[in-house]
């Protein structure tokens, strides 16, 4: 077992408290979802969970033992291990029983042929219904070829972070809510002196300008699955991501930190998701009151990205029928609002939305209407070429001077090469 530090000791047991109540008031469902046939393996199970989430992972999985008697062992695998431990073990034919899935990662995991087909489990388990989570996250969007390979775990967008002190000393009134209203706010904002900017956009950020572009009204993805750039939509976003770098509104430093400029006031509006939230409240206490959020500037949209991580049973795993007990008690909303109040990670779950411990919390009424109007990046590895191609060429122009046209026409074709494949 991960030994708990004080910090984890802390959420772990707020944890246990609250899934308790779950658990007791049977909510798992287990004699109502189809319970295993006599002799059915059940367990233990064994989970990965990325990060450091391990802790609170083995709390929150107590209740669910208790109750069901099946064992869980928890294994937290770090996010920069994560793609070889993915490698090593499907090359092994030996993993977990269930696995945390970053939705960054999902086609690669679906295509390696990580994971089990759940399809034909999911009507016994009410909790995984997709009418359950976010359209975002329909079966469809997650398994383009088919079948269903994962269920919503926990989720992340993006919304517009600012300063609403630097913003009223500069003589704005509101957030900006278009494009061209923020275009224009980074302006005034980047003019207070050297050193000084508009808005934030991280070089590394390869979902920023696909967000963008759904704002613009593109669709990247043909009916045949082909990726399409070249459009007026697109065209659109590169401009309106590349102009706010020709305003001088956006820092060039490859390593400017959103946190310290945010905090600073060097860089007092920003794209980023709940997790520099608590990087704010935990880092700068004295700025309650003087920052919000609210949803992305809108153009034809105010698409966002829906983020987070699912959860998979793996392939070949010997405990289905147990996996699917676990994964239908943690979609379960009451398990997923105590998940929240221990580690700040959003449900999927729309109905754990309406609990106390997200309600309490102004911001995520904010991030719930974002998730309403998210989309998932497109789930195939040749998306993630085609993704890094597009960062790589907007870099070029905005950091390198390279020629605007020169590098479009050479990512259409370099696009036009990957779904050749």
């Amino acid at each position: 077992m991960t030994r708990l530090t004080t910090h984890a000791k802390v959420g772990a047991t707020a944890l246990v408290a609250a899934l308790t109540l779950s658990a007791c008031g049977g909510t798992t469902a287990v004699d109502a979802t189809g319970s295993p046939e006599p002799g059915t393996p059940q367990g233990p199970l064994t989970v990965w969970v990325m990060g450091d989430s391990g802790a609170n992972l083995e709390a929150a999985v107590a209740p669910f033992t208790a109750e069901t008697g099946i064992e869980v062992k928890v294994e937290a695998i770090p996010w920069d291990n994560v793609n070889d431990r993915l490698t090593t073990a499907i090359a092994s034919g030996s993993g977990p029983d269930v696995t945390q899935i970053g939705l960054s990662q999902l086609a690669s995991y679906i295509e390696g042929g990580a994971l089990e087909d759940i399809s034909g489990y999911i009507a016994d388990y009410p909790n995984l219904d997709p009418a359950n989570f976010p359209s975002a996250v329909s079966p469809d969007s997650m398994n383009p070829d088919g079948g269903v390979y994962s269920v919503p775990w926990v989720s992340d967008t993006r919304v517009l972070f600012y300063r609403s002190d630097i913003l009223a000393e500069a003589g704005i009134d509101a957030p900006p809510a278009t494009w061209d209203e923020l275009r224009s706010a980074a302006e005034t904002l980047s003019a207070r002196g050297d050193g000084q900017f508009g808005y934030y956009i991280p070089q590394w950020d390869a979902p920023l300008p696909v967000a963008y572009a759904w704002q613009a009204g593109a669709e990247l993805v043909a009916d045949d699955g082909s990726i399409v750039l070249n459009t007026p939509e697109f065209n659109e976003a590169v401009d309106h991501y590349l102009g706010l770098y020709a305003d001088g509104s956006v820092p060039t430093a490859g390593d400017f930190d959103q946190a310290i400029g945010f905090i600073s006031g060097a860089a007092p509006m920003l794209v980023s998701g709940p997790y520099l939230a608590n990087a704010i409240r935990s880092q700068a206490p004295d700025l309650e009151g003087s920052w919000g959020v609210t949803t992305v500037p809108a153009n034809a949209t105010s698409t966002s990205l829906f983020a987070g991580s699912n959860l998979g049973v793996w392939s070949g795993s010997k405990n289905v029928d147990a996996s699917m007990q676990l994964l239908n008690f943690l979609a379960d909303p009451e398990t997923q609002a105590a998940w929240y109040e221990a580690t700040g990670e959003l449900p999927t779950a729309n109905a754990a939305f309406d609990y106390a411990a997200l309600t309490s919390d102004p911001l995520v009424a904010v991030y719930a209407e974002q998730l309403q109007d998210a989309k998932l990046l497109p789930i195939s590895t040749a998306w993630d070429a085609a993704s890094s191609a597009m960062l790589e060429t907007l870099n070029s122009i905005a950091i390198g001077g390279a020629d605007k046209q020169d590098a479009l026409d050479a990512l259409y074709a370099r696009v036009d090469e990957i779904n050749a494949r």
